[in-house]
């Protein structure tokens, strides 16, 4: 029934007898008899092999969980502005998956995804590294962000980046990426604003720009909901090169689990609130 001949059978009972130092089997007798020590030891061994079962069984279990879990880190302004949304659409497809979703700062997004803390990063101006690889998601057009009682609240047409020269602005953070690549575009059209304050998030600077604090420069997408509540307007700009860049990054040689993968293919759909109308 094993696939066992009986000579190979019986050398391997009388190798255990040896090694054990008691008769497993009587063999005065015909047919053959279990001795106690032979049903002691076929205790154990069944005792083991309902333990190996409920171990796989265990095993099987835990990395159907890892693989139906997925850790995501994302920065917040994407996370406030739709991630929610995308968990609930990700829930209605992957009812079975478990998202596990963190707000985190850009440098500690990079530092979890290399530790493996996270599966997955969602930043803005992404950078490929060593042990990071970056995978494209969007381009987001940045607008400027204006109180509703502001003059330029009405404006129609796209403003030109001079006329941004001499404003009150509220900016980023001089540490973040966003800030780095604000001051270059102010710089390469020769605009001298006056930075009255400067946060680390989108939100903390939508709040100082409706209390007419000044005004400053953000993607349109995250103003939607601000916008129809009026809390505030939005005014394009007249230059094709004013966008924010969106990636998501992951440690490189990952292997994604089909949970990963659901979630990956439902952000490159474009999944979640469209881009706000200005």
């Amino acid at each position: 029934m094993n696939g066992i001949s009986q000579s190979a059978a019986s050398q391997h009972v009388q190798e255990l007898e040896r090694a054990l130092g008691v008769e497993l089997l009587d063999r005065s007798t015909r047919p053959l008899v279990v001795t106690p020590a032979g049903r002691l030891y076929g205790e154990f061994c069944r005792d083991l092999l309902r333990r190996k079962e409920d171990f796989e069984s265990a095993l099987q279990r835990m990395r159907q969980e890892v693989e139906a879990t997925l850790r995501v880190a994302a920065i917040y302004s994407v996370g406030l502005s739709e991630l929610v949304l995308i968990e609930k659409e990700f829930a209605r497809r992957q009812p079975e998956a478990k998202l596990e979703v963190q707000y985190l700062r850009p440098e500690r997004i990079y530092e979890a995804v290399l530790a493996g803390e996270v599966d997955l990063g969602l930043i803005s101006y992404p950078e490929a590294r060593r042990d990071i690889t970056v995978i494209p998601w969007r381009r987001e057009e940045m607008v400027l962000a204006v109180s509703p009682e502001h003059p330029l609240a009405h404006r129609t047409d796209a403003i030109a980046p001079r006329e941004l020269n001499g404003a009150d602005f509220i900016s980023f953070d001089e540490d973040l990426p966003i800030r780095r690549h604000m001051d270059r575009f102010l710089k390469d059209h020769s605009i001298d604003v006056n930075i009255t304050l400067h946060f680390d998030n989108i939100q903390m600077i939508k709040e100082a720009v409706t209390h007419r604090v000044g005004v400053s420069i953000m993607p349109a997408r995250v103003m939607k909901d601000d916008i129809e509540q009026g809390r505030l307007a939005a005014v394009r700009i007249s230059d094709a090169t004013l966008f924010r860049p969106l990636g998501i990054i992951h440690r490189k040689k990952k292997r994604f689990h089909r949970v990963a993968q659901a979630f990956l293919d439902l952000l490159r759909e474009g999944s979640g609130p469209e881009a706000a109308a200005v």
